[in-house]
């Protein structure tokens, strides 16, 4: 069984285990329930400047300081840069994502060659130019083919999709699948989309999924961690996957998504599986497990023992006779 942060935030990292490591136990993260502004840009990929800015032009509202004087950013600011950036690296104008949320010349340039260099450079930086238009532009027509956050996931995320009946994907599997593809890249959100598309299958595990999170959810800050009904949702939880797992494993989907990887590997031989995607320059976060720690969640101690001891049932009935 997989990590939970909570299940619809099931992470995977490049490297795909296989059918016998997969229910290997691993470390178990607790994640902040806020984090700083530092650590929130870093997670996102962009600068503390970039996100001051986007509270000066109304893209994010601006969070109230603490005692300490800074201010801290939760799981729903994450997602909205999240979706902010990549709405602005898809070529929107940030007045446009703020309406949406709302409703080389060489010294001698003279000469003959020196004009002609000139020319050539700026024949060069045109056709760049040119060729970044029509990526930007296909990117907006798979948006609009796809639906405007469907779109903005990576080919190979969506494309696992597919299959989906139409309206069965929730704004969380999305938002999940986004955070999953900053932390483990494209093929790690692909590894994610399988249970998202499980689920969107087979509408009573679809039912089962929202009771077991809404068991989870109830377990808040009033609960202690060795309140009886800690043990109950993580057993309830290790039960679910279970049988998750096996609807999965039965039709096929794990088949198809070694097909996936290895058509992958051979279109990118030389990536490290370990680094950071899309690091940004002098970010503190420099691999997956540090960036995972960059993600806020809201998890209350009991809910996060609950998800602790439904990995352990998990572990343990991975290693059983």
């Amino acid at each position: 069984m997989g990590l939970h942060l909570p299940q619809r935030h099931v992470v995977s990292s490049k490297h795909v285990p296989s059918r016998s490591e997969r229910s290997a136990m691993h470390p178990f993260p607790a994640p902040p329930r806020q984090v700083l502004i530092g650590d929130a840009a870093a997670f996102v990929g962009i600068t503390p400047r970039t996100i001051r800015h986007y509270h000066q032009v109304g893209l994010l509202p601006e969070r109230e300081r603490g005692s300490d004087g800074r201010r801290r950013y939760g799981y729903e600011e994450i997602i909205r840069l999240l979706w902010i950036r990549r709405m602005a690296d898809a070529g929107i104008a940030l007045d446009d994502i703020r309406d949406a949320f709302a409703g080389a010349a060489p010294a001698a340039a003279d000469s003959d060659d020196g004009v002609a260099d000139v020319l050539a450079h700026l024949e060069d930086t045109l056709s760049a130019q040119a060729a970044e238009l029509q990526e930007k532009l296909a990117s907006v027509r798979r948006m609009r083919t796809l639906g405007s956050r469907l779109g903005l996931l990576d080919d190979i995320v969506s494309s696992r999709l597919q299959a989906a009946p139409e309206g069965s994907l929730r704004q969380d599997d999305l938002d999940a699948l986004l955070v999953n593809e900053r932390i483990f890249g494209p093929l790690g959100a692909v590894a994610q989309a399988g249970r998202f598309l499980a689920l969107a299958l087979h509408p009573e595990l679809r039912v089962e999924s929202d009771r077991v999170d809404a068991a989870e959810e109830a377990l808040d800050d009033t609960v202690a961690v060795d309140d009886p009904r800690v043990t109950q949702v993580a057993a309830e939880r290790h039960a679910f996957e279970t049988t998750l797992m096996r609807v999965i494993d039965e039709s096929g989907q794990l088949d198809e998504d070694d097909a996936i990887f290895d058509a992958w590997d051979e279109l990118h031989p030389s990536q490290d599986a370990d680094a950071s995607p899309d690091p940004v320059q002098g970010s503190r976060v420099t691999s997956a497990a540090a960036i995972i720690q960059s993600m806020p969640y809201d998890f209350s101690p009991a809910r996060l023992r609950s998800m602790e001891l439904a990995v352990r049932l998990g572990a343990t009935a991975g290693t059983g006779p």
